[in-house]
């Protein structure tokens, strides 16, 4: 899952990912990577849409993710890279944005 750089998604830091119904993050481990599990297939993910997906978890908002991701990785901005990747998976129907409970 290798998103844009720059995209624009129109998600607040607060509203919280999850996966969506029938989508499942797995390990394969052969030949060791993540992939999501959906009714129409699979998509194997790269290292840094693993990293995002993990964090998909229904109860960590964006905003958490983002800057958990900023401090795991020592990098000061990855705002936009995991906003993309985020709007590409909700494209794909793989996660569901929501507000926070």
């Amino acid at each position: 899952m290798n998103a844009p750089h720059g995209t624009d998604a129109p998600f607040a830091p607060t509203q919280v990912p999850r996966l969506a119904r029938g989508v499942r993050l797995q390990w394969e481990a052969v030949p060791q990577l993540w992939i999501l599990l959906y009714p129409e297939g699979r998509v194997e993910l790269n290292g840094s849409a693993a990293e995002i997906m993990q964090r998909v978890d229904g109860k960590r908002s964006i905003g958490a993710i983002i800057e958990e991701l900023q401090q795991t990785f020592a990098v000061p901005d990855l705002h936009d890279d995991v906003m993309a990747a985020l709007a590409m998976a909700r494209d794909h129907r793989w996660i569901e944005v929501g507000d926070a409970a």
